[in-house]
C-alpha cells in the first residue's frame, strides 16, 4: 500500500513540474508588464510632483486694461451666473480701475515681484516704504489662490527694497490652521503695509468683520499668472473665482473706491 502512494506522490510532482515547465514561459512576459506598468505609474507621479513644485507661469495679465477688462466680465459672470446683464455691469470693474503694466517685459512670477512693483507701480512703491497710520490698514492687498501661495508671496513682500525701514508689516491671511478670530485680533493690534491672503479669507475680514480697513487701501494685485498642477488660475477655480468676484472685488467698501478711482485693480 505505501509503494502504491509513493509511486502516486512521485507522478503527481512529475506532473507538477511539467506544469511549472509549461507556465514558466508565460510568467516572465506577465512580469514584464507590470513592471513597465509600475514605471508608468512613478513616471506619472514624478511628472504630478514636478509640475506642483515647479508650475508653469503663463499670462493674460500683460494684456491692455481694455482687453482685461472684458476678462474680468467674462470671468465675473460665471460668478453670477443668475444675475441679469444690467446688474452683472453694476459690479463689473471699469477698464480705467485697471493699471496698464503693458510695457513690463519680465515674468510675472513671484522673482519679479519686486521689480515689477517698483518699476510698472512707483505711487503703491512709495507708499509701502511709508509708516502706517491705522491700525489694519494697509495700501495693498495681494489676493493669492492657496495657503502656500500666499506664503511665498508674503516672503517676497517683506523684501526691504518695497518696505525700507518704515514700511508697515506685511499680514499673511488664510483659513488653514488660522481662526478668523485670530487674524481679526492680529490686525486690530497691528500697523500692516501689505495684507497677503486667500480671497476667502480676505472676503471674510472684509465683509464680516471691522478688523481689514480700505482707508488707506489703493492698490489691489490679483496673482492670475501662477497656474497649479491641475494648470489653473486664481480664476479658473470656481470656488476662489467666486470669493474673488463675490467677496472681495464686490465687497461693497471696495467696489465703491474702486468705481471712484482711489483702489486701482492690477493683474499679475
Amino acid at each position: 500500500m505505501a509503494d502504491v502512494l509513493d509511486d502516486d506522490y512521485d507522478e503527481l510532482v512529475l506532473v507538477s513540474d511539467e506544469q511549472d515547465d509549461h507556465l514558466a514561459p508565460l510568467t516572465a512576459p506577465a512580469n514584464a508588464k507590470k513592471r513597465k506598468r509600475r514605471e508608468k505609474e512613478k513616471e506619472k507621479k514624478r511628472r504630478k510632483l514636478a509640475e506642483a513644485v515647479v508650475p508653469i507661469v503663463q499670462t493674460i495679465a500683460d494684456r491692455s486694461p481694455t482687453h482685461l477688462a472684458a476678462y474680468l466680465a467674462s470671468t465675473q459672470a460665471k460668478a453670477f451666473p443668475d444675475h441679469s446683464q444690467i446688474e452683472l455691469n453694476d459690479l463689473e470693474i471699469p477698464d480705467s480701475a485697471i493699471a496698464d503694466t503693458t510695457t513690463w517685459s519680465g515674468s510675472r512670477s513671484l522673482d519679479e515681484l519686486v521689480p515689477f512693483i517698483i518699476k510698472m507701480l512707483p505711487t503703491l512703491h512709495t507708499r509701502l516704504g511709508q509708516k502706517s497710520k491705522s491700525n489694519g490698514a494697509p495700501t495693498l492687498l495681494f489676493i493669492a489662490g492657496a495657503a502656500l501661495r500666499v506664503a511665498d508671496a508674503t516672503r517676497v513682500l517683506k523684501d526691504k527694497n518695497l518696505r525700507g525701514d518704515k514700511g508697515g508689516e506685511v499680514a499673511k491671511l488664510f483659513a488653514k490652521h488660522f481662526k478668523l478670530s485670530h487674524h481679526v485680533s492680529y490686525l486690530k493690534r497691528t500697523k500692516i503695509g501689505t495684507a497677503v491672503g486667500t480671497p476667502g479669507r480676505i472676503g471674510k475680514l472684509l465683509c464680516e468683520t471691522d478688523a481689514l480697513s480700505i482707508s488707506a487701501l489703493t492698490h489691489i494685485i490679483l496673482d492670475i499668472s501662477f497656474i497649479d498642477a491641475k494648470q489653473r488660475t486664481l480664476l479658473d477655480i470656481p470656488e476662489t473665482r467666486d470669493e474673488v468676484f463675490k467677496s472681495v472685488l464686490a465687497a461693497p467698501q471696495i467696489l465703491k473706491a474702486i468705481k471712484e478711482g482711489t483702489i486701482q485693480v492690477v493683474l499679475f
